[in-house]
This record gives structure tokens, sequence and C-alpha cells, in this order.
């Protein structure tokens, strides 16, 4: 117990260094997630969420990590994507611009939060590319909503049930609140003030959450489970029982890879999406 614990400080404060780091592929100094010339804001309920629209074509919505994911972790897809599709990329309840709210925070919630934002922009099908909690909400969406959903796009997010791992405590004890990154984080924040409850609310969710045959199942679009072969929150194990769960999936491993796998090796990540989404099933 006392060593998966530690792993998972280990996965998040190499998530936080990446991120201080930059933005994965972002070459061209757009502020990816505080960018006031593409951003817009949409009532969802309780909370406001906020999100960003780039370029023109097919619809695709971006729905970046849990925690410390941000927009800026999805600039490599915003990239690439941009060129022939009108790119979503949104900041998830409780990440970046977006309120927090006063809702207990679900699947379903996140999932219509995320629906909120897709009709604000289109009435269309869209795909969803997610990373880790934002390809489990990927998931719920597909599977709540399946007329909206064309293709989904999963990584880092397999079966999941309580005590298959344990997730530690988010605190601002375990943070240096005076870094660079969660200054910058801060600063985004409309609902800085409800940063612990929400960490701690989330604790308690990513730990008794459930993502099983029932969900993988009720799934009907085309979806492309990837996932790093070296994965520690996702590991392989889980990522292939989901990929055998869904009805019509297809299954990508990036070996030598963690679980921020399109930031370690984003050209193999790459390889493997561009021909799922321009493949005409």
């Amino acid at each position: 117990m006392k060593q998966m614990i530690l792993k998972t400080v280990a996965l998040l404060l190499f998530l936080a260094s990446i991120t201080v780091q930059g933005q994965s592929g972002n070459t061209n100094g757009i502020p990816y997630g505080n960018n006031p010339k593409a951003g817009k804001y949409i009532d969802a309920g309780d909370a406001k969420m906020y999100y960003e629209v780039y370029g023109k074509g097919e619809p695709i919505i971006l729905l970046h990590g849990g925690i410390m994911g941000s927009i800026g972790e999805m600039s490599g897809f915003i990239e690439k994507l941009k060129i022939d599709h009108m790119v979503i990329a949104m900041a998830t309840r409780g990440h970046g611009r977006s309120e927090i709210g006063t809702e207990k925070i679900t699947y379903e919630l996140k999932a219509n939060d995320v629906l909120a934002v897709i009709d604000a922009v289109t009435k269309d099908s869209i795909t969803i590319l997610g990373f880790s909690d934002g390809a489990y909400t990927a998931y719920k969406v597909a599977s709540m909503y399946p007329d909206r959903v064309k293709k989904l796009v999963a990584i880092g997010a397999g079966e999941q049930i309580p005590g298959l791992r344990e997730v530690p405590a988010f605190t601002a004890q375990r943070f240096d609140l005076n870094s660079d990154f969660w200054e910058a984080r801060l600063a985004l924040m409309p609902e800085p003030e409800k940063l612990e409850e929400f960490w701690r609310q989330m604790t308690h969710f990513y730990n008794t959450m459930v993502a099983s045959k029932e969900l993988f199942n009720s799934i009907q679009c085309p979806v492309l489970v990837l996932a790093g072969e070296l994965d520690r929150n996702a590991p392989l194990a889980t990522v292939i029982a989901a990929y055998q769960m869904i009805p019509d999936s297809q299954l990508g491993i990036v070996p030598n890879t963690g679980h921020v796998v399109f930031m370690e090796n984003f050209e193999a990540v790459w390889a493997s999406v561009e021909p799922f989404l321009k493949s005409q099933k």
C-alpha cells in the first residue's frame, strides 16, 4: 500500500514538473488555457465552464487530465488538430478558468458539463479526445449521449473499481504554493478559496469511482484506447480490459512510456490518433 502511494505521489510531482516546463507541442506562444482571443464561458447550471475554440472543420473536444490537468497540456493536439478541425479545448470543472460549483462531483455531472460546452458550439455529433480524468469523462459522455459522440480517443484510462488503486489526499501542504506552477494556476481560478475542499472531494471521488463492464459495454461509437506501457495510474492490464469490454474499439500501447504518454512520445501517440480520426468507420 505504501509503495502504491509513493508511486502516485511521484506521478503527481512529475505532472507538475512537466507542466511548469511548458505546454507540450506549443511552438507559437499561444497561451492555451488563458487566451482571451479564443476563450468563452457557458453556464452549466451550478458553475460556469471555460473553453477555447480554434480552427474550422469537423468538431473535436479535448478533455485534459484531473487535479493538475489544464488546457495547456493538450497544446500538442490543438496544434495538430486545428489545421482541419474545429477544436474545442475545455477546462473541466475546478480547473483553469472553470468554476468548481456546488454540486457533488460525479462523472454524470462532468459529462453534463461537457455536453453544455458542446451544445454552445455545435449541435452536431462530435469526436472527443480525453486524457486520464478527461478520458473517463469522455467514456461517460459517450454512454449517456450516444447520438452526440461520433468517435472517442481515450488516453490513460482503463477499468477502475474501488481498491484497485489508492489516490492519496491532495492538500496544499503537499505542494509548494509559492512555485511558479501553483501561482499561475491559482491566478487563473475564479474560486481559489474552494481549491482545498475541491481536492478533498476529488480524492474521495477517485478512490470510489467505478468504470467497468456496465459503462464500457454501453459505448456504441468507435473508440481508440491508448496508453503508455509503463502507466502506473492506469496499469496495462486495466487498459486492455477496457479495450476488450468496449464493443467497437482499437488498442494502442506506446512502449517505454508512462501515464502522460503524449508528452513523453507525442509522435507515437499521434501516429495512432491521426489514422483513427481520418478513418471513415
